[in-house]
């Protein structure tokens, strides 16, 4: 990205930046008005603590459903007391596609 010998930019890029910007603003609005409803939510806890409750409860019951969903065990002592699939002598438990467990958890997506 040139630029001209007075320090301005071309037509071309100070187009592209001006879209950048915008993108930007928007995107910044986005999370405003995101954080908003956070906020919205949270004061509702605060003000009704069985709301928070409730919802805590519907979390749990979609995690363990996609716990279900998925075939996996949940994290901690929970699959070392239960023999067979996912227990302590399962070669599949926590190792990666080859199985020798050295494979990362998150996978990495490059954005070009």
């Amino acid at each position: 990205m040139g630029s001209t010998t007075d320090g301005h930019l071309p037509p071309g890029a100070q187009e592209r930046a001006r879209e950048g910007v915008q993108h930007l603003q928007a995107a910044a609005r986005e999370l405003i008005a995101a954080a908003r409803a956070a906020l919205d939510v949270a004061e509702q806890w605060v003000e009704d603590p069985e709301a928070l409750a409730s919802a805590v409860s519907v979390l749990a019951g979609l995690g363990e459903l996609a716990r279900r969903t998925a075939g996996t065990t949940p994290p901690g002592p929970g699959p070392a007391a239960r023999p067979g699939p996912g227990g302590p002598a399962d070669p599949g438990d926590d190792a990666g596609p080859d199985g020798d467990g050295d494979e990362p958890r998150v996978q990495r997506i490059p954005v070009s």
